[in-house]
């Protein structure tokens, strides 16, 4: 049964679709393959894992837009939220 979703393949988070306990197995389809990942901790519907290690500095992307950075190394099946994660909005002024 599926439990996570990604929309777009370029995501590297998956979104619960229902609470996720910690040692759980998230189950999502990802480019029509089923995937598995094991959540490093609990997480609360509608939040975000890690599909896989991000290093720090590297953009999270979530339904395939780039949604920050990751303020620290993060652990595949972490949870993807404030802590670890920071605003970056890309410079759209075109003077430069």
């Amino acid at each position: 049964m599926l439990n996570g979703m990604i929309v777009e393949p370029v995501d590297n988070v998956v979104v619960a679709i229902e609470p996720v306990k910690k040692g759980e197995t998230v189950t999502y389809m990802c480019a029509g393959e089923e995937k598995r990942l094991t959540a490093a901790e609990d997480i609360t519907i509608y939040h975000k894992l890690a599909a896989c290690d991000i290093a720090k500095g590297q953009p999270i992307v979530k339904y395939g837009e780039h949604i920050g950075l990751a303020a620290r190394d993060i652990k595949a099946g972490e949870h993807v939220h404030c802590h670890n994660l920071e605003e970056h909005r890309e410079n759209l002024d075109s003077k430069g």
